[in-house]
């Protein structure tokens, strides 16, 4: 090769080298976002979820959740349906066309429609699954493992 030779071999992972091997290792820790403008409800299901052995990112509206969704691998969206712009149903929407790789659990405990009208309309918008709020912590990691595809 002119200017100079080829390496006899490629730089290990984290040795500072260039290698490509670098920018492909693999997360082994599911990640997972929590949206929701409570600031009280993030920290209780970020606690539930870091406890569990999950990496956890979180966002306090839908304008946030969609940028993470564009910037930041992640494997599951637990989604507030009411909150600020975008609301939790156009961020289903969205997030179900640009994203549907990425399965949402929608949550909820208010607004002006019944909540099991809401939550079926989450669904049909493409939401995995819903949970009412308030929900046990049981019936939280069970649907997280469900959507993760874990025992």
């Amino acid at each position: 090769m002119p200017g100079g030779e080829w390496p006899s071999t490629l730089p290990e992972r984290g040795s500072g080298g260039t290698g490509i091997a670098e920018g492909c290792a693999r997360r082994t820790v599911p990640r997972i976002l929590i949206v929701d403008d409570d600031d009280e409800v993030r920290s209780v299901l970020a606690r539930h979820l870091t406890g569990a052995g999950y990496e956890v990112l979180d966002a306090a509206d839908g304008g946030r959740c969609l940028d993470v969704l564009r910037t930041t691998p992640v494997d599951l969206v637990i989604l507030d349906i009411f909150m600020p712009e975008p609301d939790g149903m156009a961020v289903i929407t969205r997030a179900s066309r640009d994203f549907a790789h990425v399965p949402i659990l929608a949550i909820s405990g208010g607004g002006t429609v019944p909540q099991d009208q809401t939550l079926e309309i989450a669904r049909r918008l493409g939401a995995a699954r819903t949970l009412t709020k308030p929900f046990e912590r049981e019936e939280l990691m069970s649907a997280v493992r469900e959507l993760l595809g874990e025992p």
